[in-house]
């Protein structure tokens, strides 16, 4: 049987300038790849199924969106394959409703929300004026379990007829009804930022919710506008998802809070800055390398 250090599997066009890079990092310290496509995945699933074929450590970015992907998913599980992302764990970490109040437990601030149920289990929906009131307006509609670029978020709401129209386009979802939060900001830009949890550490980033552009957090930047709580907050959403790679939203609101917006994103896009105005910072994508290459490593050295 041969055996594979890493694969990773993607359908994703703009995911090939990622997996290239990981792919030169890899191989430069002495790791063996294999990527996996829409273009061979039936002939790797029945190379791995009568064990042909064989991989250490798996990063799956396809079978979200790709059920002809989910048969290997379920081998590479039963096999024990060290799979970045457990599926068990990625299923409980993208329920909105049910991080919403886990983060609450553990002390991490979020938006007020209102969770409501799926239309298909409760048709009437009965929402106060008073809930309304510290909701606000305009506030923020967004499915529990429907992820990945915004998919069924309504921003901007102000009446409870948009609510009730939201929550018919994926019937059998819950949803989260949410108060909008407004960053200070600072040093001229807005106190906005997306943060990595990224195979054992946490980076965080500028992050623009309007332009959607990144920035580098400089390290004297980290110091000068205390901005260590965004690290800790992203190592504690580690400690209750379990998941090796995420992305989260926090903005600083004007009560000097930090404020969890957009919960767990298991699904980073990984488009490069230096090839798209609106990606990740090349020097923040190579970190994370890094970290994924330092951990196989690290775990094929014990197993070795």
């Amino acid at each position: 049987m041969e055996t594979f250090d890493f694969a990773i599997a993607y359908v994703w066009e703009f995911d090939e300038e990622f997996i290239s890079l990981i792919e030169k990092i890899f191989h430069q310290n002495g790791l063996s790849t294999f990527i996996i496509t829409e273009n061979n995945i039936f002939e790797i699933t029945q190379k791995v199924k009568n064990r042909q074929l064989n991989f250490r450590y798996y990063l799956d970015r396809a079978s979200d969106v790709d059920d002809n992907f989910l048969e290997l998913a379920k081998i590479l599980t039963r096999r024990k394959t060290y799979i970045f992302n457990p599926y068990k764990k990625v299923e409980h970490a993208i329920d909105k409703a049910t991080m919403h109040l886990e983060f609450i437990t553990a002390g991490i601030n979020v938006p007020y929300s209102i969770i409501i149920p799926p239309h298909s289990q409760l048709e009437d929906l009965f929402i106060s004026i008073d809930d309304l009131e510290i909701l606000g307006r305009p506030f923020i509609i967004k499915p529990c379990n429907t992820t990945g670029g915004g998919i069924g978020v309504v921003t901007g709401a102000e009446t409870l007829k948009e609510v009730l129209t939201a929550r018919l386009k994926h019937s059998d979802d819950k949803y989260l009804i949410q108060e909008n939060i407004h960053p200070i900001m600072i040093d001229g830009k807005r106190a906005w930022f997306r943060c990595f949890w990224a195979f054992g550490k946490s980076i965080c980033v500028w992050w623009d919710d309007q332009t959607h552009i990144y920035n580098t957090i400089r390290p004297e930047e980290i110091e000068k506008f205390k901005l260590k709580k965004l690290f800790q907050i992203t190592k504690t959403i580690q400690h209750l998802t379990g998941l090796d790679f995420f992305s989260t939203e926090v903005a600083l609101n004007a009560k000097d809070k930090f404020v969890v917006i957009d919960y767990v994103n298991d699904q980073c896009d990984m488009r490069l800055k230096s090839l798209h105005p609106d990606g990740v910072p090349d020097e923040t994508i190579l970190k994370i390398i890094n970290n994924m290459r330092l951990l196989v490593q690290k775990e094929k050295r014990m197993n070795e």
